[in-house]
């Protein structure tokens, strides 16, 4: 569930088919640009009432899914 909607929050922002991300999927593979990235980090942090401050870390829609999990689960 948390990754359908992490992919949507992706494909929206980058405008691409949901069929291109996969958990492994790298945001370079996507095309996206820090700003794209940014992007994509407010609307997750929005979506799930968190702060991602290490963002710079988040290099696979994994590593975005699992910091979404950890904030979650620490609340």
């Amino acid at each position: 569930m948390m990754f359908e909607n992490i992919r949507k929050i992706i494909c929206d922002q980058l405008e691409i088919d949901e069929d291109k991300v996969t958990l492994e999927t790298t945001f370079e593979e996507l095309g996206a640009d820090s700003l794209d990235l940014f992007q994509v980090i407010v609307e997750i942090e929005e979506a799930y009432d968190v702060q991602l401050e290490d963002a710079e870390k988040i290099k696979t829609v994994k590593d975005a899914v699992d910091y979404v999990n950890e904030k979650l689960a620490a609340k």
